[in-house]
């Protein structure tokens, strides 16, 4: 165990005390103002902005006929559960080289006619090449959905046709569970709003278990408690070898969408005022410790497109080999340090996600940046100290 205890895997915003207390704040206005966005509307989950996203263009009289849905092939799941929950096909780009951004030569031959969207995926709050998606999706008549669940603070979701956000946990601000949605276009963010209205229903029970487990975020979410609530459970996976359960990549195909109770919105209002701080001080931070890891031979820090407007909950490192990665995760990934990988596989790798695929997928560089790459926590908790055994650990390693 570190001095300060077990680190969580990125830089999740602490709720305190006081976001208890009763407020006249509210989330979505305050969140549109301070990071210059259009009206916001609130969804139970990231995963659930997505579905009312998807519908939405779905439904659509001039869409008609237009059912295919393209995404990077380095993603999480949940995307192409959402995809699927909405009865639309799911088509996987690959990823440019050594990057989560897409292959554009691999983008313009895939859409056509058929396509309603393309979903740039923001990766650890480092941003898409956006421009680059609207420019070629529009020349074919389909939308831009800008997938910025990790990046909520950052310049994500100026560009797309759609945006949304997830305010899960370790996304920085969180309900637990919960996800926003706009666009600038205000004729498709109220066609979002009817959207909302018609699937998004009250389910009361779930709510009460969300504001539970919002509770026991509150209590655990700190480095004395966080092993008995992540740290012990993912030692145990590991050590199963069940790699996909510890890092968290199985989802169920149901999909809840509900509605979030003012009570955890209003939560949720009061921890906003503190995110901006927040995302400023882990960024200082960040960008310290980058150019630590910098001086590190055949390693790579993953960025985006915009330095300046990206966030950083956790770092992004890329080996030059598979078998280099892996050595640095023997002594870390068992370690409380916060190290670990994001998504395990190239989406197409995932064997329960077969079903959702109507046509096999070759996307090696995906499959090659998900072999190579591991994540450090930027949590404010992971000290100095710590920080550059992590340093060390990985210069052995290649």
């Amino acid at each position: 165990m570190t001095r300060q205890g077990e680190i969580p895997p990125t830089a999740g915003l602490p709720m305190v005390w006081h976001d208890w207390l009763p407020t006249k704040k509210e989330l979505c206005p305050n969140l549109s103002d301070l990071f210059d966005l259009p009206p916001l509307i609130l969804e139970c989950s990231g995963t659930a902005s997505l579905i009312v996203a998807l519908q939405t263009l779905a439904n659509m009289p001039k869409n008609e006929g237009r059912r295919d849905v393209i995404i990077p092939a380095y993603n999480c799941p949940l995307v192409v559960l959402a995809i699927a929950h909405c009865n639309l096909t799911v088509k996987l780009c690959d990823t440019a080289k050594n990057s989560f951004d897409f292959d554009f030569d691999c983008l313009d031959k895939l859409i056509d006619e058929k396509t309603l969207a393309v979903i740039p995926t923001h990766i650890g709050g480092q941003l898409a090449d956006v421009e680059q998606c609207v420019e070629i999706a529009h020349k074919k008549g389909a939308y831009v959905i800008e997938d910025g669940a990790q990046a909520l603070g950052s310049a994500a979701g100026k560009t797309g046709d759609i945006a949304f956000f997830s305010l899960a946990v370790g996304k920085g601000l969180t309900l637990y569970e919960g996800g926003l949605l706009t666009s600038f276009n205000d004729e498709i963010r109220l066609a979002l709003k009817e959207t909302h209205k018609k699937i998004v229903k009250p389910r009361f029970f779930f709510e009460l278990k969300r504001i539970s487990e919002l509770l026991g975020y509150s209590i655990a979410y700190r480095p004395r408690l966080l092993s008995l609530a992540y740290g012990m459970p993912r030692r145990r996976e590991l050590a199963a070898g069940n790699i996909e359960e510890a890092v968290g990549d199985v989802f169920d195909d149901d999909i809840p969408v509900h509605l979030v109770s003012r009570f955890r919105m209003k939560r949720g209002a009061n921890a906003a005022s503190r995110l901006k701080p927040f995302l400023e001080d882990i960024k200082k931070q960040a960008q310290l410790r980058v150019d630590k890891l910098a001086k590190i031979p055949s390693i790579t820090v993953v960025k985006g497109l915009d330095d300046e407007g990206a966030i950083w909950p956790f770092i992004m490192v890329l080996f030059k080999t598979k078998e280099a990665r892996d050595k640095a995760l023997e002594t870390l990934w068992p370690s409380p340090y916060g190290v670990t990988r994001l998504f395990v596989h190239a989406l197409a790798d995932y064997s329960y996600l077969e079903p959702h695929f109507n046509k096999r997928f070759s996307t090696p560089n995906a499959r090659d940046f998900a072999a190579r790459m591991l994540t450090i926590s930027n949590s404010p908790w992971l000290d100095d100290e710590t920080f550059d055994k992590i340093v060390t650990i990985i210069a052995r390693s290649v």
